[in-house]
């Protein structure tokens, strides 16, 4: 769908121009790596989700029929009164991989209710053949069911519009289905209206994809991957991708990956990026405008959704993963450079990330509940509530940046007696809990399991000033007090039952299961070069080449915890000279900043040329 300019997007296409020979091998290496990386499933399982989805629309058609009967349509009026099922996400862009969810939206017509949903369509999964872990989660943002069904993950929203029946050829682009429908329901209509809508607006949709599966892979890789932590989520990178292929309609897969990092990393933020013009629509909703609302203006690196009423898919992003982020497209740009002119491999673009090697300080935020189902709740607000803590470490004086790790690392104890318990929630684990088995409890009084969540940020410190003398100290207290104030004003919270805990921790007494196996180096004492100064490395800062502290734990090793009112006593910082590391500030006369070939204009993208 081109403009009336002839081209896809807000402006006009860096270069119109075939991709070269060179970029052509690249791009073969290219797929072959995504190949051998596991990123496409297999054609088995390609036909059982087909399956899958068939039997599940089937359902759908049965659960609106049983609805309609019961408030008393006739038996051919409720049959005629259809439901339809649509796909988005990584299943409907057509970039999924192997064990992917399936997003699947139930569209219904306006007597079928939300509450039916979960009153009926969810028993009729339970009892659905070969579906497994159904769950409803009516309360949610976007009200969800999640099940399995023949091993194929799939979530559930439902979208009921305002008509009395559902046709089978039924589009969801039509602005005016938004009409006299509840919020919940156009939230659950943009996951689908969206990806239609970047399928539509990209020149070549194959292309879209192969380089939309390198770009997915590369983010999780290396732990960018999470909208809920400040970091992009699946559709904003979906709508980047989507962008690099505008600017370059004729180019391939290789070609479009190697702008992308170039063109991102030189990026005006808070320049939006947009797909198309962002347009008004028949409903009284916000749509994004910087002009009009202040919080808008404050959108770091805002990606603008293609569909009426337009968002920003990237608000809660802050400065320190911004600034994370923002190293990544260099990184990655450095790589996919030396990768096209034949000095390196693909595979190093997907190397892991090395966040638990990078930081000697972190924080650790340990939920922890005595319930599984509770858990889940629990831990999920507290997860929602990191991004505010790490938006309060970024007013501290001398730390450069508060990085969030993606996700938390599950633990599950069996303790015998309340202080094996407290320990445990203060994320203190003996090597006697840690081997005792469910079993080993069973019918001891007082025994029970408990489960935890612990999730990182790491710190990184300003270097310290030269001339500057004597020890270093970094207050942290107010942003954690104030985070577990926030994380306990939850509607839910139970003080008896529920557990938060913020504490310090210096990388050397890192868990073990926060790495692969092999993964963590052992821990040779750091020596002192001639002269008495710190090898060419910062303890502090991040850096790949840090040698490991002593094993040896002192007391100032132990981690400091939070006291009762979820404050941390300052953490005295080693003194030693430090160096710089990924995010120390640079001279930018000294920068080499990634380079589109000769003759492409980056600045083209935004308009400003």
């Amino acid at each position: 769908m081109t403009n009336d300019r002839g081209y896809l997007g807000v402006t006009p296409p860096i270069s119109v121009v075939e991709s070269t020979e060179r970029e052509k091998e690249v791009t073969l290496t290219l797929m072959e790596e995504l190949r051998r990386q596991g990123t496409f499933e297999s054609d088995e399982e390609a036909r059982t989700r087909e399956l899958v989805l068939g039997r599940v629309s089937a359902l759908v058609k049965k659960f609106v029929q049983k609805v309609g009967i019961m408030r008393g349509l006739s038996e051919a009026t409720a049959i005629a009164s259809g439901g339809k099922i649509f796909t988005f996400g990584s299943y409907r862009l057509g970039v999924h991989g192997p064990s992917s969810d399936i997003d699947t939206l139930c569209v219904v017509p306006k007597h079928v209710s939300r509450d039916d949903f979960f009153e009926f369509f969810e028993p009729m999964l339970r009892e659905f053949d070969g579906a497994t872990e159904v769950a409803g989660v009516p309360d949610a943002y976007v009200p969800i069911i999640t099940a399995s069904i023949s091993g194929i993950p799939i979530d559930f929203l439902m979208a009921r519009l305002a008509l009395s029946s559902i046709p089978e050829d039924l589009s969801l682009q039509d602005d005016n289905l938004l009409r006299n429908i509840d919020e919940r329901c156009v939230r659950s209509l943009g996951g689908s209206r969206v990806a239609n809508e970047i399928l539509r607006l990209v020149p070549n949709v194959q292309v879209f994809r192969d380089s939309l599966r390198c770009i997915k892979l590369w983010a999780q890789r290396r732990a960018i991957y999470s909208n809920v932590n400040g970091f992009f989520g699946g559709v904003a990178w979906a709508m980047l991708v989507a962008r690099i292929c505008q600017l370059y309609p004729n180019a391939i897969a290789g070609a479009i990956v190697s702008r992308f990092f170039i063109i991102m990393y030189q990026w005006s933020w808070p320049q939006p990026v947009l797909l198309k013009q962002i347009e008004e629509g028949p409903l009284q909703v916000k749509v994004w405008n910087p002009k009009l609302y202040p919080a808008d203006r404050a959108h770091r690196m805002p990606i603008i959704t293609p569909t009426y009423p337009a968002m920003c898919a990237t608000h809660n992003v802050t400065a320190s993963t911004q600034m994370i982020t923002t190293e990544e497209f260099k990184r990655g740009a450095d790589i996919v450079d030396k990768v096209i002119v034949g000095t390196a491999q693909w595979s190093e673009l997907f190397l892991k990330h090395d966040f638990f090697h990078k930081y000697r300080y972190y924080l650790q935020i340990i939920a922890s509940t005595g319930d599984a189902d509770l858990q889940i709740k629990w831990s999920g607000t507290v997860e929602s509530r990191i991004r505010q803590l790490v938006m309060k470490l970024e007013y501290v004086d001398s730390l450069i940046l508060a990085h969030p790790f993606i996700k938390g690392f599950e633990q599950v104890c069996y303790c015998v007696s309340d202080e094996e318990i407290r320990a445990v929630a203060q994320g203190e684990i003996s090597e006697t809990i840690a081997r005792r088995k469910k079993d080993d409890i069973q019918g001891k009084e007082g025994a029970g399991p408990v489960y935890t969540t612990t999730f990182y940020v790491g710190l990184a410190i300003e270097p310290k000033q030269p001339g500057a003398t004597g020890p270093r100290r970094l207050d942290i207290s107010y942003p954690t007090t104030e985070f577990t104030k926030l994380v306990k004003m939850w509607e839910k919270f139970d003080e008896s039952s529920m557990g938060i805990v913020v504490r310090n921790i210096k990388s050397s007494l890192l868990p073990d299961n926060v790495f692969d196996p092999g993964e963590r180096q052992p821990k040779p004492a750091v020596k002192r070069t001639k002269g008495g100064k710190s090898s060419n490395t910062s303890p502090d800062m991040p850096s790949n080449k840090r040698p490991r502290t002593s094993s040896n734990t002192t007391t100032k090793d132990v981690p400091m915890k939070a006291n009762e009112n979820g404050t941390i006593p300052p953490i005295a910082l080693t003194p030693v000279v430090e160096t710089t590391g990924a995010f120390a500030p640079k001279d930018p006369s000294v920068i080499k900043s990634p380079q589109l070939p000769f003759g492409e204009n980056v600045a083209v993208a935004t308009g400003a040329q």
